[in-house]
């Protein structure tokens, strides 16, 4: 969807500089870097701070004075992370969001990575994205991602069913280590399995009627800077931002309660606050798209179906996206057992989502909705011989 994202003639022009940096010994290719992008500094007074929350890519901080004020972040590419991210399109809804005034400003592009402004605040733990004032902070600030308006009235689709056909095409089902395969084989669900999963979700949520809007899909809690000074929040990190289904979004952010390191799904938020949360977001959106008057009980409990549909979604695309990591990733983190994960929780939470309904109008007229295509989109990305054919699918069951 690269093509899509039209940046603003006003949003300033990015660089490439031709710099590779060894994720092995980062300093001297950062210090290239620098020696573009901040030429006052003098190579022996850099200092560098290493960022090790980050599973995809490995992030330091460049420096100098006794504190971090003008800081250069610089992210190096993990291996073989093209495979899972559009670097193209980062790069174009970097330039966007900043030109909204929502991310902070792209100094650079290099061969394996890119350079952009420090934000200063605090990157956010699970416990914090629930609490008042944060939770509202936050609800409000992606409805103000979500009305950023497409280019010249086009109306954009969401390439969430290309994108996870896709992913399902390069997951492996063999792995070096003789324990990794025992695992996969015991406790992931098989591909047959996962392929019918797909199309499911592709014919169920297509057709829920959720917006498509500029998203950043990926807004786990330490890609949430709160500056407490400034009573904001800014989201950082986009490779995975760009046109996708507004209950995506917010489903997804909500899986992130349960935290990363230590995941506790009992965290997920209940429908109390989930109500309170999006009222806040829809007063936002509402408030950006110019759409006059109060935000309704229908219009609250229209997303709150919407969003905890698309949130045992989520955990597909990132059990898909985990096994990928497994087989390619060189940073220390055990992918294998973070796709078992989230595929535990999609089939414990699926009964319960497939039971929620949309509210019925009080004047029901008949849908103008299409049907699915005879072949889905994500049918037509997968290869010829995991083709399925139309008809009842089978239930999958999660292993243990």
């Amino acid at each position: 969807m690269a093509n899509y994202i039209h940046v603003p003639d006003e949003a300033p022009a990015v660089p490439k500089i031709d710099v590779t940096v060894d994720e092995s010994d980062c300093r001297a290719g950062a210090l290239q870097l620098m020696r573009e992008l901040r030429p006052s500094w003098k190579p022996s007074e850099v200092k560098i701070k290493f960022f090790t929350d980050g599973i995809t890519n490995k992030l330091l901080g460049c420096y100098i004075g006794a504190v971090m004020q003008d800081v250069v972040l610089v992210r190096i590419y993990g291996n073989k992370t093209e495979l899972l991210v559009d670097r193209e399109n980062e790069v174009k809804s970097f330039r966007v969001l900043h030109a909204h005034r929502c991310a902070p400003r792209l100094y650079c592009t290099f061969n394996n990575g890119l350079c952009y402004e420090f934000l200063q605040g605090t990157a956010l733990e699970p416990e914090h994205i629930r609490s008042q004032p944060v939770f509202r902070l936050i609800a409000r600030q992606l409805g103000k991602y979500h009305a950023i308006h497409a280019h010249n009235g086009w109306i954009p689709q969401s390439d969430l069913w290309l994108k996870m056909g896709k992913y399902f095409t390069l997951i492996s089902q063999y792995y070096k280590e003789p324990e990794q395969n025992d695992r996969l084989s015991m406790e992931v669900p098989s591909p047959q399995c996962l392929r019918k999963e797909l199309v499911w979700l592709q014919q169920s949520l297509s057709l829920l009627g959720s917006p498509v809007v500029l998203c950043h899909n990926d807004l786990l809690c330490k890609n949430i800077i709160y500056n407490r000074r400034e009573g904001s929040v800014k989201f950082i990190d986009y490779e995975y931002a760009g046109y996708n289904y507004q209950a995506f979004d917010i489903g997804n952010h909500f899986n992130e309660f349960a935290g990363l390191n230590e995941v506790d799904y009992k965290h997920y938020p209940d429908q109390d606050f989930q109500l309170l949360w999006l009222r806040s977001y829809l007063e936002a959106y509402k408030e950006h798209k110019g759409q006059g008057g109060p935000v309704t009980d229908r219009e609250v409990e229209i997303l709150y179906v919407q969003v905890n549909k698309f949130a045992f979604a989520s955990h597909f695309f990132w059990g898909l996206w985990a096994l990928i990591q497994a087989k390619f990733s060189t940073i220390d983190f055990d992918f294998l057992g973070y796709a078992v994960l989230r595929f535990n929780q999609y089939f414990k939470m699926k009964p319960e989502a497939t039971e929620l309904n949309l509210p019925e109008l009080k004047n029901p007229t008949p849908s103008s909705s299409p049907l699915p295509p005879a072949l889905s989109p994500i049918q037509a990305a997968l290869p010829p011989h995991t083709m399925i054919a139309e008809g009842p699918l089978e239930v999958c069951v999660e292993k243990s």
